[in-house]
Order: structure tokens, then C-alpha cells, then sequence
């Protein structure tokens, strides 16, 4: 058997697309509380107030004009609002996943439920029972928590008003919850995760109209979060040596199209910009050669201080964690065969097939992905997230429960695990796996509760109807037979 004894196997969410409440019990807004609903043609929009009293709405990636305020308007549905209410079935929720057999879940604290503006001096106490309650119920059936400290949710205060990661200062404010946090949980909390799918940062822009400003205020932006990840990692060795605290990246496995040798350098320099950057500074602490090639292509000169350059060389990460869901063809060439998913651009590989998402379905770049990293890092590594959003049919059972015949789940997972298994048997160092969305939720990219991932059904809908009873689907009893015999038994 390939997976090592007391392999982490469990699932993945993250507090805005799960927990509700976005008002609840003193937290403050983040800027996903402002994203509409979208589908796979159609962007979430983010909702504007100017100081003339006008309100509108711009796509996500484009940003509010200038002088406007991110506000909640009426006529538009926030699904992120309620989402599936994990706030307050947390419970319900974590017994379903003991029932499955985690060993873990990975979870990530809303910033805001802690520090409502990010600016206070003192927690909302609120925020923190909330979480040690959950954390409780957790170690109440054996589950480790992994614990995401930020996940898309920075609070809009710091956004706004003070100019968000491109500036400096937030490091500061960052460094704080970090350190209440970890503290307020030593004893309950082991593994950490600092920032979910940091390289976004840049992949985002090319969603959107990239221009060098946009770019140079990425990578400034980025900066200032490798700095706080790095205080981050030394904090937590301070607080507790028992403490281990990784990375986590958006891992796209990248192929060149053709053998033309200018798709070849191109797709390297692709792997280098979306992967490597980010992955290197917080593996090794410190940037990699080809950063400079980077910055020149778009005149960056970031605010970087020798102390920013000390923190980042003291702060490397324990582990390596990524998400994985699909691979990109890289080309140079015009082509018109493209990809037009949510989040997904480019060239279509013509040996794979895709999602109704227009996500590559590609079992084998996992293990790619798992091998080049790990020869790269030579640190443990997770499959932090990982699944088929699909369109779910609830249905009556033999048993006369309702349930969903996810047969197509089951056959994606089944590949992937099997990936895994190889890669462990190459020699990678893989110690978690975690499936992104092992009980619905809103959808990250399209706002959409139908893209569903999970191996929990829950009842709602995109219009935001629904009653939030939770439905075990058949792939529920499938993952458990998997946990049970550590990857043994995948049929």
C-alpha cells in the first residue's frame, strides 16, 4: 500500500464560501460580501456606491471607479451572505464529515470575525469562541483542523481605506491577528496555512485588462505578503515549537501545445511566473533568479527594505500545499480551438477532455504537478484541494432517502487518488489529501451554489431558496470505504 500510515485524508472549505453570517455576532465586511451571484459566461460583479450617492456594479476583476465604496445595494443577490450556514450547523456538518472518517479538515478563520476593520485593538471575542467551538468539535471526534488564516478575505476597511496589500502597513495589522490566533489556539491547532492560492494575485490580472500599473501594484502587493507570511512562520515556531505552517498555491499543471522550442520557453516562463515565484519565496526564502526577468518586463521596483529580505530569509515554510483541478496548454501560436471556463484561459489540449466549467480533466498532471514539486522542495507536501464542480440531481434512494447518483465524482476522485499513489510510490513525500467542497458551497468563481463539489448535498439554490438540509450522496460512502482503507479500496 502506497499512502503511509496516518495519511491525512479529508476535505476542504473556506470560511466565505461556507459559513453565512457575514453579519453575525460583530463581524466586519470583506470584499466577497459585496460579489454577486455569476455563471460560467457571466461575471460575478462587485456592487458600488459613489459619493454622489450613485451605485452600479463592475465585473471582479475590474475594480470600482475611482472614489467609489464597495456597498451591499438592494436588488442584488449576495450569495455569500448565507452561503450554506456553516455558522450555525457546524455541528450537523463535522459529525457527517466524522462519519466519513476524516482525519482532517481544512477550514480557513475569516479576518474579519476576529478583527472587524482589522484596525482594533482588541479581538471580538465572538469570533474567537466561534472558531474554538468548532475546533472543539473537531478534537471531539479525532479530526485535525487546517487552519487557512487567510482566504479571500482580507477586511474591507484595510481594502479601502488603507490601501489593502499594496500597502506595507497591512503587514502590520496582519501580523497581529496572526499572532492572536495563533496563540488564542495552541493546543488545538497544529498545521497552519498562511494564504490560499497566493500566486492569484498576478493570475487574476490577466483576467481582467492587464496593464504595468496593474502588475507593478501586484508584485508589491505579493511582497508585502510573503513578509507576513514569513513573520507568520517564525511567530508560530516562537509560540509553539509543535506548530508547522505551509504554503498553499494554485497548482495548474502547464504543458507546451507544441514542440515548436518558442512554446517550450514559453511555457517554462509560464510555470515560473504562475508557480515557481511564489512557491520559491516561501520554500526558500528568498526570490528566485528569474524574478528579475519578471519585474522588467513590467518596470516594477518594489518597496522593499534588508529587513524584508532577513524576515523572508528567517521564515520558509514546513510543507508545501496546493489545489489542483486542471492543466493549461501553453502556445505561442493563434489557435481557435480556446478554453473559456471560469478562471481558465487558453489554448485546448486536445488529448483531455473538460468540465461543463471548461476545466481540463487531467489526472495525470496531478502526479506531474506532485513530482516536479516535490524534486523542487523537497518539503512534505498536501493536496489541499480537488474536485469535480458539477450539476447534482437529488433524487429518492433505494432507501427511500434522498441522495445523488455522482458516479462522474466518484470516477474523477478515483483518478486523482490513484495519481497520488503513484507519486508516493516515485518517491514524493505526499502526507494530506483534502477534496475541495466535501460538502457544497458557494462556488469561488461563478458565485453559484449548482457547480456542487461535495459528498454532502445541501439543499440550495442559486436564487438563494432552499431549506439547508444536508443529503449524503453516493460518493459520501464511497470516500468513506477509501479512508477506511487508506486508498486501498478506491472501486
Amino acid at each position: 500500500m502506497a499512502f503511509p500510515e496516518g495519511f491525512l485524508w479529508g476535505g476542504a472549505t473556506a470560511a466565505n464560501q461556507c459559513e453565512g453570517a457575514w453579519d453575525v455576532d460583530g463581524r466586519g465586511p470583506a470584499e466577497t460580501d459585496m460579489l454577486t451571484g455569476g455563471t460560467v459566461n457571466t461575471p460575478r460583479m462587485l456592487t458600488y456606491r459613489m459619493p454622489d450617492g450613485t451605485e452600479g456594479a463592475v465585473p471582479q476583476w475590474e475594480g470600482v471607479p475611482e472614489g467609489g465604496r464597495l456597498a451591499v445595494l438592494d436588488g442584488y443577490l449576495y450569495p455569500n451572505h448565507d452561503a450554506i450556514d456553516f455558522y450555525h450547523h457546524y455541528k450537523e456538518d463535522i459529525a457527517l464529515f466524522a462519519e466519513m472518517g476524516f482525519k482532517q479538515y481544512r477550514m480557513s478563520i475569516s479576518w474579519s470575525r476576529i478583527y472587524p476593520t482589522g484596525i482594533e485593538d482588541e479581538p471580538n471575542q465572538a469570533g474567537l469562541d466561534f472558531y474554538r467551538n468548532v475546533f472543539l468539535e473537531l478534537q471531539k471526534y479525532g479530526i485535525e483542523p487546517l487552519v487557512t488564516m487567510w482566504h479571500f478575505d482580507t477586511p474591507n476597511y484595510i481594502e479601502e481605506e488603507l490601501g489593502g496589500w499594496e500597502n506595507h502597513d497591512t503587514i502590520a495589522l496582519f501580523d497581529k491577528y496572526a499572532r492572536t490566533i495563533l496563540t488564542e489556539y495552541k493546543g488545538l491547532v497544529k498545521n497552519w496555512l498562511t494564504f490560499n492560492e497566493i500566486n492569484n494575485t498576478i493570475a487574476f490580472i490577466e483576467m481582467g485588462h492587464p496593464t504595468d500599473e496593474k502588475y507593478r501594484a501586484a508584485y508589491q502587493h505579493l511582497h508585502n505578503k510573503f513578509v507576513a507570511s514569513a513573520h507568520a512562520v517564525k511567530m508560530a515556531h516562537e509560540i509553539d515549537p509543535a506548530y508547522k505552517v505551509g504554503c498553499m498555491i494554485c497548482g495548474i499543471a502547464n504543458y507546451p501545445l507544441t514542440p515548436d522550442p518558442d512554446d517550450i520557453l514559453a511555457n517554462r516562463y509560464q510555470w515560473e511566473k504562475n508557480i515557481f515565484y511564489c512557491g520559491d519565496v516561501q520554500c526558500k526564502g528568498k526570490y528566485p533568479t528569474f524574478a528579475k526577468r519578471l519585474w522588467n518586463e513590467h518596470g516594477v521596483e518594489l518597496e522593499i527594505t534588508e529587513q524584508d529580505l532577513a524576515d523572508l530569509a528567517e521564515g520558509p515554510v514546513d510543507f508545501y500545499t496546493f489545489s489542483y483541478y486542471m492543466s493549461n496548454a501553453v502556445t505561442t501560436h493563434q489557435t481557435d480551438d480556446q478554453v473559456g471556463g471560469n478562471f481558465v484561459m487558453g489554448a485546448k489540449n486536445p488529448y483531455l477532455t473538460y468540465s461543463d466549467w471548461g476545466w481540463a480533466l487531467d489526472p495525470k498532471g496531478l502526479r506531474y504537478y506532485l513530482e516536479l514539486i516535490y524534486d523542487r522542495y523537497e518539503k512534505p507536501i498536501m493536496v489541499v484541494e480537488n474536485g469535480l464542480g458539477a450539476f447534482d440531481e437529488l433524487v429518492e434512494g433505494e432507501d427511500g432517502q434522498m441522495t445523488v447518483h455522482d458516479d462522474y465524482r466518484i470516477d474523477y476522485l478515483r483518478e486523482h487518488v490513484k495519481e497520488m499513489e503513484i507519486a508516493i510510490e516515485d518517491g514524493v513525500d505526499l502526507v494530506g489529501y483534502t477534496t475541495w467542497g466535501c460538502i457544497d458551497l458557494v462556488s469561488a468563481g461563478t458565485g453559484e451554489m449548482r457547480k456542487r463539489y461535495g459528498f454532502i448535498y445541501v439543499d440550495k439554490n442559486d436564487d438563494g431558496t432552499g431549506t439547508m438540509a444536508r443529503y449524503k450522496k453516493d460518493s459520501f460512502a464511497w470516500y468513506k470505504k477509501v479512508i477506511a482503507s487508506n486508498g486501498a479500496d478506491i472501486a
